[in-house]
């Protein structure tokens, strides 16, 4: 893999640094959680740059972190030498509208208030080409994910069949673009995310009973660990804590095996996140290159977790500790 010159980030390593000193840190969210009020969250947010943040629905905020989130992408995107850097994060938008569009029509349900702005693929452009079932103005990639979805959907009436395969579509898409940007860092974001999303699988299909080739069906390849080695290990019933044993996911297993006898699915879900970040966490010590900028973008993702977690616990009245248990690790 040839090597990005790190020296075309030197001006947007030292921008994305100013930035972190904005965002929503440890100390930042220990006061959202302390006050307890809406108010005073909202008014932290604005002080780290937050526009128009509203709780007054989840619906409104949604809308408060779907903004900042496309505010974000477009100030690193006119900066960044190297596009597919931004677009592995910008991905998930458009694999999200496709999941929403389809299945406002198969369900006959309105989902427009869930689509985003954020994707690479315009909106506008998705919504045409699922509508009139005119694909050709799409990424060839997606047009396939989009086909095959319709196809499931059509035979099986299932969304969540349909967004499996969508889902494995864009982890390949993730990867094939993760690769052509040529970081190895970027690609090990994406491995990461993939084994994560493979070990959820795994827990969940536990925790329903159901057998090996459901799972198969479930797992995505392109992750650090073989997809083969992960069904023999779950057929066998052997322990995922000594099989994750040296990996990052390591506590992450041990909480999903306890939730498969019947536990909460919290700490799992919130150890399989912090994985990532601890990944993410080595950018620290690079001095400019991709890496910063990398972290930055996969720290917001969490950031937007984390208000989101903060926001719908304050409005449903949970005590500040149950909160601070699902709040994931954030590595500025």
């Amino acid at each position: 893999m040839a090597k990005i010159d790190e020296t075309e980030y030197l001006f947007l390593t030292t921008r994305v640094r100013s930035l972190e000193n904005n965002m929503v840190n440890h100390e930042r969210m220990e006061m959202m959680l302390e006050s307890g009020k809406t108010e005073d969250v909202i008014r932290i947010l604005q002080e780290c740059g937050y526009t128009d943040v509203s709780a007054a629905s989840m619906e409104s905020l949604e809308q408060s972190l779907a903004a900042e989130r496309q505010r974000t992408f477009h100030e690193i995107a006119f900066f960044v030498p190297n596009p597919q850097v931004l677009d592995v994060f910008r991905l998930k938008d458009d694999y999200h509208n496709v999941k929403v569009m389809l299945k406002s029509i198969i369900q006959g349900i309105d989902g427009t208030d869930l689509l985003t702005e954020s994707g690479r693929v315009s909106l506008a452009v998705i919504q045409r080409g699922i509508q009139q079932n005119e694909l050709s103005g799409l990424p060839s990639k997606l047009q396939a994910a989009i086909t095959e979805a319709r196809e499931v959907l059509s035979a099986t009436k299932d969304p969540q069949m349909a967004d499996t395969l969508l889902d494995r579509h864009y982890y390949g898409e993730m990867f094939d673009v993760a690769s052509k940007a040529e970081s190895s860092f970027l690609t090990g974001y994406v491995r990461i995310s993939i084994d994560t999303a493979n070990l959820r699988s795994v827990i969940r299909t536990q925790r329903m009973g159901k057998g090996v080739e459901f799972l198969r069906s479930r797992l995505f390849s392109g992750g650090n660990i073989d997809v083969n080695r992960i069904v023999e290990t779950a057929a066998s019933g052997a322990s995922l804590e000594d099989f994750y044993g040296t990996s990052l996911l390591r506590e992450a297993a041990a909480a999903g095996s306890q939730a498969t006898q019947g536990g909460t699915l919290t700490l799992f879900e919130k150890l399989c996140d912090d994985a990532v970040s601890r990944y993410l966490a080595t950018a620290r010590y690079v001095p400019f290159g991709e890496q910063p900028v990398i972290s930055y973008l996969a720290a917001k993702e969490t950031e937007y977790t984390a208000v989101r977690i903060i926001m719908t616990g304050l409005m449903a009245g949970l005590s500040r500790d149950i909160i601070r248990e699902r709040l994931r690790e954030i590595y500025v």
